[in-house]
C-alpha cells in the first residue's frame, strides 16, 4: 500500500466514524492536497454531506495565494461549508525588535491594510465566536475554533483534518508521535484528542514532498501557482513554503516578495515594522543568528546585556523574564539531556547534577546546572547558555521559541483570567 492508498483508508475511517469533519486549509501545498483528497473522496463515494473548510486569512500574503484559495473554494461550493476567518488575532512577528506581534485585519490600522477584507469573511464585525478575546494568538484561535464548531454543529464526534507531514520538521513529528498529554482515537497514532469528542487527524503525515507533487500531477489537482514561481526563483521543492511572511521561518524568503508580488510588497513595507530591513539582511549575518560572532572584549553574557540595552524597556523586560525563568528552571528542576550529551559535558569539565528519573516521557535524564557562556555541542539548542539567549534577541524571537519556550506561567495565567472573565460576561 502506498501513501495515497493509506490516506484513502484513513478517510474511510474518518468519514464513517465522525459526523462532523472539516479541513484546515491555508493555501499551501500540503493542506491543498489534503483538501483535494477529501473533495475527491466525497464526490467519488457520493456522500450526502458537506465538508467544512477552516481558512485563516492573514491579510498579508501573495495575491496568487488569495486567488488560488478563492478559486478552490468557489469551484467546490456545492459540497463545502467555508469558514473564512479574518479576525485580528495576535501573530508572531520576527521582523521587528520593538514589535513582538502584529494583528491582521486590525480595525485601527484599516488605512494600511495590504488588501481589502473579503466580503464573505467572518470578521470582528460579524463573528459569533463565544471564545473570542483580543489576547488570543492565531494558534489559540485555531484550537478553540474546533471546540466551538463541535458545539455549533451539535455534533457527536468532530474531526479537524490537518495537512502536516512529519518530514517537514521535528516539531511536526512530535505533534503527531509524542505520547505526552493527549489521547488519540481508537489507538490511531495519527489522531489527537483536542477536547472530549473533538480530534485532530493527520491523514498525510507519512507523505514526503515528492508524494505531494506526484499526487497533484496524477490526479490533475489544482495547486497554488506560487510554487511554479518559487521553482523559477531557484528554490528546491523542500524550500517552498507558504506561511505568514513575518514569522521567523519566513524571514529568509521575505525578499522574494519584491520580485514575485511587487504590488503586495509595497503595501507590506508600510504594514509591519522592520520588513524591508529583514528582506535585505534576513539571510546574512546582519540578522546575527546563523553565523553569529562574539565582538572583541565581550563574553556572551556581557554581549547579551549590551543587546538588551539597545531595546525598548518593555521588550528588554520580556527577554529578562524569559532568561530568569530559564535560569531558575535549570538550577531547581533541570532539563532533560541525552546520556551522550551528559558525558560530553562531563568531559568538558562542566559541573552538573544528574538525576535518575523524570516526569517527562523520555529516555533522557534530568540535569541541573548553571548557565554557561557558550558550548560547542551538536545539542547546543538544548543546553542553557547566554549565547543561545543572544541568538533569540538577534532573531527577534520574542517568545524565545529557540530556547524551547512556549507561554510562561504568568502568560498562561493571564490568558486563563481573560477567558474566565469573558465566559462570565457571556
Amino acid at each position: 500500500m502506498n501513501v495515497y492508498e493509506a490516506s484513502l483508508k484513513r478517510l474511510d475511517l474518518i468519514f464513517s466514524k465522525f459526523d462532523n469533519v472539516y479541513v484546515s486549509f491555508s493555501g499551501g501545498k500540503d493542506s491543498g492536497v489534503l483538501l483535494n483528497l477529501c473533495i475527491d473522496y466525497i464526490r467519488k463515494n457520493k456522500l450526502n454531506r458537506k465538508l467544512g473548510v477552516f481558512h485563516m486569512d492573514y491579510e498579508a500574503q501573495y495575491e496568487m495565494t488569495t486567488q488560488y484559495v478563492d478559486e478552490v473554494l468557489h469551484s467546490n461550493k456545492d459540497i463545502l461549508e467555508v469558514y473564512h476567518i479574518c479576525m485580528p488575532f495576535k501573530v508572531t512577528c520576527a521582523t521587528s525588535m520593538q514589535q513582538g506581534y502584529w494583528r491582521p485585519w486590525e480595525d485601527s490600522l484599516k488605512e494600511v491594510w495590504v488588501r481589502d477584507r473579503p466580503i464573505d469573511s467572518i470578521n470582528i464585525d460579524n463573528h459569533c465566536f463565544d471564545f473570542w478575546n483580543d489576547a488570543l494568538w492565531d494558534y489559540d484561535f485555531q484550537g478553540k475554533f474546533s471546540h466551538w464548531f463541535h458545539h455549533e454543529k451539535k455534533a457527536k464526534k468532530t474531526c479537524c483534518l490537518v495537512g502536516i507531514r512529519t518530514q517537514e520538521s521535528l516539531n511536526r513529528w512530535r505533534a503527531i508521535h509524542s505520547e505526552r498529554n493527549y489521547k488519540n482515537y481508537s489507538g490511531l497514532g495519527w489522531t489527537k484528542e483536542m477536547y472530549p469528542e473533538v480530534y485532530n487527524a493527520y491523514p498525510i503525515y507519512d507523505w514526503n514532498t515528492q508524494d505531494i507533487w506526484v499526487a497533484n500531477a496524477k490526479n490533475g489537482w489544482s495547486y497554488n501557482p506560487l510554487y511554479d514561481l518559487y521553482y523559477q526563483a531557484g528554490l528546491n521543492i523542500d524550500q517552498m513554503r507558504v506561511a505568514s511572511p513575518f514569522i521567523d521561518t519566513a524571514i529568509e524568503s521575505l525578499k522574494l516578495y519584491k520580485a514575485i508580488d511587487p504590488n503586495m510588497w509595497a503595501k507590506m513595507v508600510g504594514r509591519v515594522n522592520g520588513v524591508n530591513f529583514s528582506s535585505i539582511y534576513g539571510g546574512t549575518t546582519a540578522m546575527g543568528w546563523k553565523n553569529i560572532k562574539l565582538p572583541k572584549g565581550h563574553t556572551w553574557k556581557s554581549y547579551m546585556f549590551f543587546l538588551l540595552d539597545t531595546l525598548p524597556n518593555d521588550v528588554k523586560e520580556n527577554y529578562l523574564n524569559k532568561l530568569n525563568t530559564s535560569i531558575k528552571f535549570w538550577k531547581e528542576k533541570g532539563g532533560v539531556l541525552s546520556k551522550e550529551t551528559i558525558e560530553e559535558l562531563k568531559g568538558l569539565g562542566i559541573s552538573l547534577e544528574v538525576g535518575k528519573t523524570t516526569n517527562y516521557n523520555t529516555d533522557k535524564l534530568p540535569v541541573r546546572m548553571d548557565y554557561l557562556d557558550e558550548i560547542d555541542s551538536k545539542d547546543f539548542k538544548l543546553i542553557p547558555s547566554y549565547k543561545r539567549m543572544c541568538i533569540c534577541i538577534m532573531k527577534n524571537d520574542h517568545l524565545c521559541k529557540y530556547m524551547g519556550f512556549t507561554l510562561t506561567k504568568n502568560e498562561n495565567e493571564r490568558r486563563k483570567n481573560i477567558m474566565e472573565k469573558y465566559n462570565n460576561i457571556l
